[in-house]
């Protein structure tokens, strides 16, 4: 409150963040951004050492604050040795963006319990433990963010379990607004329109689906991720204090033009 009213309410000076998939992609703008804003910044990553080590090579030759653990944070173990490494890195955290996701891409037919569990196993039973490890960490209280995507409220091809795992996300994120919110802790959601990342190159027909996607957004191009970079860095500041229980929509328009 005290940088609400004496400085500039969007600075994360002093802040101590971890970004929860944050080695590519969406994360990576995210993380960097925050970095940029001030705050120390760990990332978590599951496999890809390279781009983790570059993500902290871009952050450090320009003077940021980023480490990166690697953890598969679907798993206890791998959430054990997480909350061990911001113990060790952080005395306390001001915010958790959770970027992570996976998903099986199959007709309804296809799918198996075992595609079940696995998609919402990291997609939304990690997301609570996470959030249940970290919130006694938030003694000052601060922020948690949510990734979700079109497909929580848009039928897509292939896409049900993706879809309805952030779905349970965003409602997930809902109640733990309300929950956390006498702890002065903001839950909120980020849902990016398409955005082209790697994660597009195991969907099915990515390249027209891209061309369509671009076609119907009224800004005529998608979004990037430093855009939703941005929007992450409003919802971690000060200046969101006030935003509870809130999915931001990051698409330049595409769906309130009436994408299907």
């Amino acid at each position: 409150m005290d940088q609400m009213m004496n400085g500039d309410p969007f600075s994360l000076a002093g802040k101590r963040m971890l970004v929860v998939g944050g080695s590519r992609g969406i994360g990576r703008a995210i993380a960097l951004r925050l970095a940029t804003a001030g705050a120390d910044v760990l990332v978590n990553y599951v496999r890809d050492d390279e781009a983790a080590g570059q993500v902290v090579n871009t952050a450090t030759s320009a003077g940021l604050s980023v480490a990166a653990v690697r953890a598969d944070v679907s798993a206890d173990k791998g959430r054990e040795l997480l909350v061990q490494a911001v113990a060790e890195r952080f005395p306390d955290l001001s915010a958790l963006v959770f970027a992570a996701a996976t998903g099986i891409h199959r007709p309804y037919e296809q799918l198996t319990g075992r595609h079940f569990d696995f998609t919402y196993g990291l997609n939304v039973r990690a997301f609570l433990l996470l959030v249940q490890a970290f919130v006694p960490r938030m003694s000052k209280g601060g922020a948690i963010v949510a990734l979700s995507s079109e497909g929580a409220v848009h039928a897509m091809p292939q896409y049900g379990l993706v879809g309805s795992s952030k779905a349970a996300l965003e409602s997930l994120c809902r109640h733990l607004a309300v929950e956390l919110a006498p702890r002065n802790i903001g839950v909120n959601v980020l849902s990016p329109g398409t955005v082209e990342t790697d994660a597009w190159k195991v969907l099915p027909d990515a390249e027209r689906r891209l061309a369509a996607a671009t076609q119907r957004t009224p800004r005529g191009r998608l979004t990037t991720p430093d855009e939703v970079g941005y929007a992450a860095h409003f919802l971690v500041s000060d200046a969101a204090a006030a935003i509870a229980g809130h999915t931001l929509v990051i698409d330049g328009g595409a769906r309130i033009a009436g994408e299907g």
